[in-house]
């Protein structure tokens, strides 16, 4: 009997206990930051137990909890305060909402350039603050201008940058999601116009240099990813200055389902191009209009639908050119004088429509189409009759820096119809999944590329009579390319990536990636990795390392080759990639943020396509031909060096060479500087304000960057020929007056004015030193003998601009 009654007993505390065990609750939520922010990532576990999930991209978490009690719990994330808090006990099945606010460490910086702290976690990831953009003194503004300072740049006229030793066509750049394209024909800043990206729609910049995730897709170099905004009230804002204007509005529906988003800009760089050493008539217009429109069905069901039209004219008639260089004992000068024009037009479209559907608080599933046009028309008939001559170099001698004597006539006649037409159609599926301490992303994207590209152009020199190159049998020309060449391929790209959550302080992200071009069916598979650990410090020091293959399918400008013939068969260029690097935040002055990162990286490159630069245009040779290296690092200090005035400072070194297999040997070369082997870049944004007055403001952009190299005509194979083109030095300052502060409480109802959140304007000075920087350079051949002379293009001088902005 006694072990009858201790048998029962234990198969009832048996029972019991599965009974507990096997009763379950369901919390879920979202978890913002202190500005109502959804947050990324966030790991939200019981306490005590491994039992966890991360929230997803919307900042919503769901878990499984045990019922009939209370349960303890906590959501933390790197950069921020843990907050505990605890769930009351649950019924069986049920479900609680219990959303959460994290606040931001006293010690991490606000407000400077990383304000999402998970993107601390991805190595080589800069969150770029974008209230500043409108406010730094540069030529082409917006974020490229920003970003130009970060990475380095030599040519204030373009919105095109370079990232770690690739060309901007190793670029990716995302608006939402969708992919960007830009023009093909565009040779020159002073064509080129507007970049994609408006900066008055943005929200957020994240910019990777390197060593992205597998979710971004298939270039080497660097991902521009651009959030737009998703705005709550009615506004908007008006600029104008000397160069352009620019005016956007938004707003939401009452009940906050449908917002919009409408920009407009447009840009002359008419005086600006005016203080170039080429003088002429200059005509640019450049018009860009952007549309984003955001409807919620439900909580499960969001439609948004982007649209972009851009009009580029540029019309220019050369009249005088002057170039003076040289050495003090040995000083030259050319002038040119011109007949003809250019004229040249870009028209570029593009719509962009997404499905977003979340059929539970786990998962969301996004359907994505775009098109993408352009239509380009590049035509020009310009002849340059130049004299060159040697200048008095004899400081005793009252003709000093006057004409000696004339080493060279000539006439210079370049002529071009160009036409070009592509379409790019994309569909692209974008999936998430969370589960436990796993978020899982996956995609799928298919591609159509049909491009139609009619080559005319043509070169004759010609030089005390004789045309060059000499023949005495044949007129012939320095340079002659023709072709008709017509394109349609498909290329299919796939990834999957997860993201672990090893413990509080270490993260993990694993994925890999697909991507099949049809017209040389290849495929090409890159897996990546990407860790990060944050060390229990009193110091908030966050370690990152990534690696990872990256390949670059070929598009229609990488198959075409210096002659416009095309190569159709032309391989993916492919990388591999090692980074590691640190992020720091900290304190100094006082209460003073800042923020340190350094990080250090090695591209081995192989399969390269060969290029060369004719001003901004990039010509590639069309072959598979080199292989090479990139190495460098670089090192970034944001903070308040004056007491709410951000500012921030950028160093990097890169060194990176290619082989080339020389055609005439059929053997490779020696390791050639690749044409943006830039050494040393240093870059700085200084902001101040007058000490009593924080309504006056001063921004100041100092840019530094070691020369390109370059190679006389023929000879670019030949490492003994290759030279640097000077190093390019910039200051640029704005000043800055408040003239109406929306803020102020004592501004009639009824004034017009009241309806303004603040006007402000601002003089700005370019290039404030008058330093006079190189571009490339022109060749020119004397009457005697066979020596050719440099003779450098120049950039902009000092130029004076006035802005006025508004916001309402």
């Amino acid at each position: 009997m006694y072990w009858n009654i201790r048998l029962l007993l234990f198969l009832g505390c048996m029972s019991s206990v599965f009974f507990v065990t096997a009763q379950t609750a369901t919390v879920t939520g979202t978890v913002t930051d202190e500005y109502g922010r959804a947050l990324y990532q966030v790991s939200v576990i019981q306490s005590g137990t491994d039992n966890g999930v991360l929230t997803d991209t919307a900042g919503v978490y769901t878990l499984t909890i045990p019922s009939g009690k209370k349960t303890p719990m906590r959501a933390s994330s790197l950069g921020y305060e843990n907050e505990p808090f605890s769930v009351p006990a649950q019924s069986n099945g049920n479900t609680v909402t219990r959303n959460i606010t994290l606040h931001t460490l006293a010690n991490v910086i606000t407000e400077v350039e990383v304000k999402d702290q998970r993107f601390r976690n991805e190595a080589g990831t800069l969150q770029i603050n974008t209230n500043k953009v409108n406010e730094l003194p540069s030529t082409i503004g917006g974020i490229e201008g920003l970003l130009k300072i970060l990475v380095g740049s030599n040519n204030e006229l373009t919105s095109q940058y370079t990232v770690r030793g690739g060309n901007f066509d190793e670029n990716l750049v995302y608006v939402n999601d969708f992919e960007i394209y830009r023009p093909f024909l565009v040779r020159s800043g002073q064509q080129e116009g507007l970049s994609f990206v408006n900066s008055d729609l943005v929200s957020g910049v994240n910019f990777s240099v390197g060593g992205f995730q597998a979710r971004y897709g298939d270039k080497m170099s660097s991902v521009l990813d651009v959030t737009y905004k998703r705005p709550k009230q009615f506004g908007g804002s008006v600029m104008l200055s000397l160069l352009g204007a620019q005016a956007h509005i938004e707003g939401a529906s009452r009940n906050k389902k449908l917002t919009y988003l409408i920009g407009a800009r447009q840009k002359s760089n008419q005086y600006l191009l005016q203080s170039q050493p080429t003088k002429g008539q200059y005509n640019p217009s450049f018009t860009d209009i952007q549309a984003l429109v955001n409807y919620r069905f439900s909580d499960k069901w969001e439609l948004e639908a982007i649209a972009n039209y851009a009009r580029n004219r540029f019309n220019f008639e050369p009249e005088k050119s002057e170039a003076a260089f040289g050495l003090a004992n040995e000083a030259y000068k050319l002038e040119t004088f011109f007949t003809g024009q250019e004229r040249d037009q870009f028209d570029s479209r593009f719509a962009g429509l997404s499905l977003a559907f979340k059929p539970n608080e786990k998962t969301k599933l996004k359907l994505l189409a775009s098109a993408y046009q352009t239509n380009e028309y590049e035509t020009y008939d310009i002849m340059g009759e130049y004299a060159f001559y040697a200048l008095e170099t004899d400081l005793g001698k009252a003709s000093f820096g006057q004409k000696k004597y004339a080493l060279g006539t000539g006439i210079i006649h370049d002529f071009a119809r160009n036409y070009l037409t592509a379409n790019v159609g994309t569909v692209a599926l974008r999936g998430s999944h969370s589960a436990n301490k796993h978020f899982f992303q996956w995609g799928a994207d298919a591609t159509r590329v049909h491009v139609d590209d009619q080559l005319l152009e043509w070169q004759r020199r010609d030089s005390a009579g004789f045309s060059q190159p000499y023949d005495p049998n044949a007129i012939k020309m320095a340079k002659s390319y023709r072709s008709t060449n017509e394109i349609d391929y498909t290329r299919l790209s796939a990834f999957i990536q997860d993201n672990i959550l090893l413990s509080d302080n270490a993260t993990l992200n694993l994925g890999v990636r697909g991507v099949y071009t049809s017209q040389n069916e290849e495929m090409v598979i890159s897996p990546r990795a990407q860790f990060s650990f944050k060390p229990e410090w009193k110091k908030d020091v966050v370690f990152r390392v990534a690696t990872g293959l990256y390949a670059q399918p070929a598009f229609y400008r990488e198959m075409r080759d210096m002659e416009g013939n095309l190569n159709t068969a032309l391989k993916a260029q492919k990388s591999y990639h090692a980074a590691a690097g640190l992020d720091y935040n900290f304190k100094m002055w006082g209460d003073r943020p800042f923020k340190l990162t350094v990080e250090a990286y090695y591209k081995q490159l192989w399969d390269l396509v060969p290029y060369e630069y004719d001003n901004v245009r990039i010509r590639y040779f069309a072959n598979n031909n080199a292989k090479g290296y990139a190495y460098g690092g670089e090192v970034r200090l944001f903070g308040d060096l004056v007491k709410d005035a951000e500012s921030w400072v950028s160093v990097g070194f890169l060194k990176t060479e290619n082989k080339i297999i020389d055609p005439t040997t059929g053997e490779y070369t020696g390791y050639l500087p690749r044409p943006t082997d830039q050494r040393l870049n240093f870059g700085m944004f200084f902001s101040d304000y007058l000490p009593r007055n924080k309504n006056f403001k001063m921004y100041l952009n100092l840019m530094y960057a070691t020369g390109l190299p370059f190679s006389p005509p023929g000879r670019s194979l030949n490492p003994a020929y290759t030279r640097r083109i000077p190093d390019y030095k910039r200051a640029d300052i704005g000043f800055s007056a408040l003239l109406l502060d929306g803020t102020k409480k004592n501004r009639p109802a009824y004034s017009f004015f009241s309806r303004f959140q603040s006007v402000w304007m601002s003089l700005e000075v370019f290039n404030l030193l008058g330093i006079e920087n190189t571009l490339s350079y022109q060749w020119i051949q004397d009457y005697s003998s066979d020596k050719t002379f440099a003779v450098p293009n120049r950039l902009t001088s000092r130029l004076l601009n006035v802005k006025i902005a508004a916001k309402f």
